[in-house]
């Protein structure tokens, strides 16, 4: 297919997104950068992970994206005593015969909002990874298929608060995205506060169905990169490992590792998503640019001593992003 096809068939295809974005800007007042990252996630079949302190809309904001989307929901608020089995589900014995009979969990959804995913152990947030990366669930001895589409959204609050636990590296890795989430300015407050400080409930209105998410994707999924592109995306994540090589010496001390080859293909895919919900049919390097921070700043690991001077991931991705050449 040619590009100027292509572009018209990505039009054509993206328009229910605008819809989209206005009945959940209906709700959400002022966070259109987290709102286009939810929906680049959706569109390239990853996961996303939303951080902020308490307060700033992120469950709302997952919340009314799914209730616009008019697919299954299930919320887990996570806790210092959940089980994984509240998650995937579990065996429950039937005495009558005998046996055991599987109880689904609610992670059998198209939409789960993971609500405040560090205040739970290790353990419980390990329950996910099968879930997020092979859409299956184990329970017993049978696995079983999750339904498609299938997302998770989980908010965290910063790791510095209180009653928070770090994810394992393994989990923070199967999110596609790390969005950051900031206070609103003095006016997006004011009008928060016009908004949300009656008990008027908004009503989300849309004709959004998971199939024509899935119909969505696979236009995505068709979305032109050009060589120069895939170079490019390839460099960025091997300048995350070997920033001497990218000729920033100084940070090599600052990055304990880098970028897997996951970063190298949800770079991609979020590029060719982020196409799409801009109406072209390929892919140019301020996609790459637009979406490379979400996608590359969990991923590249602190040195003490980047902890020790107070370099942030972001600082070190930008730094990288502005050093590699762009095609």
């Amino acid at each position: 297919m040619d590009i100027t096809t292509l572009n018209k068939q990505v039009q054509q295809e993206s328009i229910f997104l605008q819809d989209l974005k206005r009945e959940v800007g209906k709700v959400i007042v002022g966070q259109e950068a987290l709102l286009e990252k939810m929906l680049v996630a959706l569109l390239a079949d990853g996961h996303i992970l939303i951080e902020g302190v308490p307060g700033l809309a992120k469950t709302l904001a997952v919340k009314t994206l799914a209730q616009a989307i008019h697919a299954q929901f299930q919320r887990i608020q996570f806790t210092p005593d959940l089980l994984p089995a509240d998650i995937t589900g579990t065996l429950i014995f039937n005495p009558k015969d005998g046996l055991f009979y599987p109880k689904r969990g609610p992670v059998f959804s198209n939409f789960v909002l993971a609500d405040e995913i560090n205040r739970s152990p290790a353990k419980v947030q390990s329950a996910l990874l099968e879930a997020m990366q092979e859409r299956q669930v184990t329970i017993g001895e049978q696995t079983y298929k999750l339904p498609s589409p299938f997302m998770v959204m989980a908010t965290q609050n910063p790791v510095e608060q209180e009653g928070t636990y770090p994810l394992p590296e393994a989990q923070v890795d199967r999110f596609m995205l790390k969005v950051l989430v900031t206070y609103p300015t003095k006016e997006e407050e004011k009008m928060i506060l016009e908004r949300m400080a009656s008990h008027q409930t908004i009503e989300v209105n849309t004709n959004v169905t998971p199939e024509m998410i899935l119909k969505a994707r696979a236009v995505t999924d068709s979305i032109y990169v050009d060589d120069k592109i895939k170079n490019y995306i390839v460099e960025l994540v091997f300048a995350t490992r070997d920033p001497k090589a990218a000729g920033l010496e100084k940070l090599a001390s600052f990055i304990a590792y880098g970028a897997s080859p996951r970063a190298t293909i949800f770079l991609t895919q979020a590029a060719k998503a982020y196409a799409f919900l801009n109406g072209r049919g390929y892919v140019t390097p301020e996609d790459i640019k637009a979406i490379g921070l979400d996608v590359l700043r969990h991923r590249v690991l602190l040195s003490y001593e980047a902890e020790a001077e107070n370099i942030s991931s972001d600082q070190i991705v930008k730094q990288i992003f502005d050093a590699v050449d762009v095609p």
